[in-house]
């Protein structure tokens, strides 16, 4: 299992979920390329450790364990992995 951002990400891209990751999942960070362009923050499926960090410091609510991952927006488990497949 991997732990999914959703829609309540968009626009807000709050950036505690990365200051906690102990795996550097979290992308893309305020001091990487893209950041501005970036309409949300992506967890990498593959790299994720499921270890909850991220959960816990999002301000929004936006992250979730994948099979937890509300119907409604189930399609950001894909945006996600879609994002680290470039």
């Amino acid at each position: 299992m991997t732990y999914v951002i959703a829609e309540p990400c968009i626009g807000e891209k709050d950036a505690s979920c990365t200051e906690v990751c102990p795996v550097d999942c979290i992308h893309p960070t305020q001091d990487e390329p893209g950041y501005a362009e970036a309409r949300m923050l992506y967890i990498d499926p593959e790299e994720c450790i499921d270890c909850d960090a991220c959960v816990e410091a999002c301000p929004v609510d936006a992250i979730f364990p994948e099979d937890l991952l509300p119907e409604q927006w189930s399609d950001f488990a894909r945006l996600n992995a879609d994002y680290y497949a470039n």
